[in-house]
């Protein structure tokens, strides 16, 4: 015995939905397989920290090779070299990008991170972390820049060995204050009156 139904049931179904629930119904299976490709490239060691790894040694590969300006070689050195970079630099760049990268981040991504206050606060973790690898990995510079000056500005403070004449008189001329201020004998309302 067969049955011949007169019309498809799924799509029987799926017509007498209401077309806002088979919208969110979609976006939410999208959603779920992004996730599970995340996790898998994860998983595989292809995930975010590994193509920002693969991507800058591509770039110091193809610099080398082609005999790139000392400025692309300084920046893609500079990702080997962070280990000379104080972590506090690193972590000031880290927040600047985290402020650059969430404003990058899709607007409406509510199905993503979440509605509300919760929402952004999830969008702003998924930033900083973003920024804490791109920074783990040379940055922008930014860092870089900032203790390079520090540095410079440290060599360049030399303190002042030399006192003029005016500055000593001054100096002088406060100590003898405060030494007549000290030992002269106290003033009271009787020795004001006589």
């Amino acid at each position: 015995m067969a049955i011949s139904p007169p019309s498809d049931l799924v799509m029987d179904v799926v017509q007498a939905a209401d077309p806002h629930e088979v919208l969110a119904a979609r976006e939410k299976l999208k959603v779920n397989e992004a996730a599970n490709q995340a996790v898998q490239m994860a998983a595989n060691g292809t995930g975010f920290a590994a193509q920002i790894t693969n991507a800058l040694n591509a770039a110091s590969t193809t610099s080398a090779a082609s005999g790139a300006s000392h400025g692309a070689t300084a920046r893609v050195g500079a990702a080997h070299d962070q280990s000379k970079i104080p972590e506090v630099y690193r972590k000031f760049e880290a927040s600047i990008a985290s402020t650059f990268i969430q404003s990058m981040m899709p607007k409406d991504s509510e199905d993503v991170y979440g509605k509300g206050p919760a929402g952004d606060y999830w969008k702003g973790m998924m930033a900083e972390q973003i920024a804490n690898e791109v920074s783990k990995q040379g940055g922008f510079g930014i860092a870089q820049q900032v203790y390079s000056q520090a540095l410079k500005h440290e060599r360049n403070q030399t303190p002042n060995v030399k006192t003029d004449e005016t500055d000593r008189s001054v100096a002088m001329n406060m100590i003898t204050d405060i030494q007549r201020r000290t030992f002269s004998p106290l003033e009271t309302d009787e020795t004001k009156k006589t």
